[in-house]
């Protein structure tokens, strides 16, 4: 596993794509399930071998569960129970890097999804690319009549495997471009709540006959934003996501089923004093060609021409133990982002310079007609409570 650190701070790890990432668990899946070799090798804590013992597999995917969360709170006691241990997500840790990781087995690296707004040159806009919008607003993709699946090719895991999938989904994403894109040959199953989540699954899961599903939790991760990770709200929320999947687990004894418990990432909680708005900088401002990309604490830069030393030595001296800024090249040549051969448009999807926040730092700027929304839980840093996600196996 890489490390690295900020200046004056201590250091922390990046993802360990080699045995122990939520890619490394795609490829235990994958080759568990059937499907030919990943270009990743399994996840040390998960052998494809364990995979295949089963007739079904099921993946739930928690967006914002990290590691260290889970286990501060030992009253969630049925996840706790079955915590296998920890992996850690991509680089960036964000949903839009990791989900991505999920739903087709490739690391950023290969699939070239780089955080929630993203410059996609072949378009000429900076998009928000789960939703699929422009950040100036406007319609999606496919209501504008672009192909998303051919603008992200990329090859959904449900094709990558041998056995019938399914992709158990929020109703209000199901029909959404990124869903679609990525649902490959799997069925999608709606659900309306976390009861009926664990009704859709349940169903599916004792049915006669060897399938894949996967599931997709986005209520804990919202509620972090809104009120903070380690908030009453997100506790009691996790004793909720606690009964759902005992209930789970309860439903389907005897179904022949890996369940695999994971999540996207972790979050951490920032200080309103640690907010830093771009407006209260314009030095930075006038050094940028294209609003701020990637995520609020790893922030892809594209300089105007001219402007790298200014920008640079802005942050060197303004932004000391807070921030610190590095040529982008250099994190696909270090492997941030994955191994081997890069996606053909990841250089430009990470503009000139990345600006790595300091944990409980973040930065943020904002187009004029965007509403004022402050987040407190965030993520998307390489701090251990963003990166580190729980490994949950139960074999029902």
């Amino acid at each position: 596993m890489f490390s690295w650190g900020l200046r004056g701070c201590a250091y922390m790890e990046l993802p360990d794509y080699h045995s122990g990432s939520i890619v490394n668990l795609m490829a235990s899946l994958q080759s568990g399930l059937g499907g030919r070799e990943s270009a990743y090798a399994p996840l040390e804590l998960l052998p494809s071998e364990r995979v295949s013992g089963h007739r079904q597999v099921l993946l739930w995917v928690v967006d914002g569960l990290g590691l260290r969360h889970l286990r501060a709170h030992p009253q969630a006691a049925c996840l706790n129970s079955h915590l296998a241990g920890g992996v850690t997500s991509v680089f960036p840790p964000t949903t839009a890097a990791a989900i991505t990781s999920f739903l087709t087995g490739d690391a950023p690296q290969q699939h070239g999804l780089t955080g929630w707004h993203m410059y996609f040159r072949e378009l000429g806009s900076v998009l928000a690319v789960l939703p699929g919008r422009p950040r100036y607003g406007g319609t999606g993709l496919g209501a504008a009549g672009i192909d998303v699946r051919r603008l992200l090719d990329t090859e959904p895991f449900s094709e990558r495997i041998e056995r019938p999938a399914y992709t158990v989904s929020p109703a209000y994403l199901a029909d959404s471009d990124f869903s679609l894109a990525h649902l490959g040959t799997a069925q999608m199953v709606p659900y309306q709540d976390l009861d009926d989540l664990v009704r859709r699954c349940s169903a599916l899961l004792c049915q006669p006959g060897a399938k894949y599903l996967y599931t997709y939790w986005p209520e804990l991760d919202s509620l972090g934003h809104r009120y903070g990770i380690w908030s009453e709200p997100v506790r009691e929320h996790l004793l909720e996501l606690d009964r759902a999947f005992a209930a789970l687990l309860d439903a389907i004894q005897g179904t022949d089923t890996l369940v695999v418990v994971c999540a996207d990432h972790g979050q951490i909680d920032v200080p309103a004093g640690q907010r830093i708005d771009l407006n209260d900088h314009p030095v930075l401002g006038e050094c940028l060609a294209l609003p701020l990309c990637g995520e609020l604490r790893a922030a892809y830069c594209y300089l105007r021409p001219g402007r790298e030393r200014t920008f640079d030595d802005y942050i060197r001296e303004t932004f000391a133990g807070i921030a610190e800024t590095r040529p982008s090249a250099e994190l696909i040549e270090s492997g941030w982002f994955g191994v081997g051969t890069p996606h053909p448009r990841l250089i430009e999807r990470i503009g000139d310079r990345v600006l790595l926040l300091n944990e409980g730092y973040l930065l943020k700027d904002r187009l004029p007609q965007e509403r004022c929304f402050e987040v407190i839980g965030v993520h998307g840093g390489i701090s251990e409570d963003e990166l580190w996600v729980p490994l949950v196996l139960a074999e029902c």
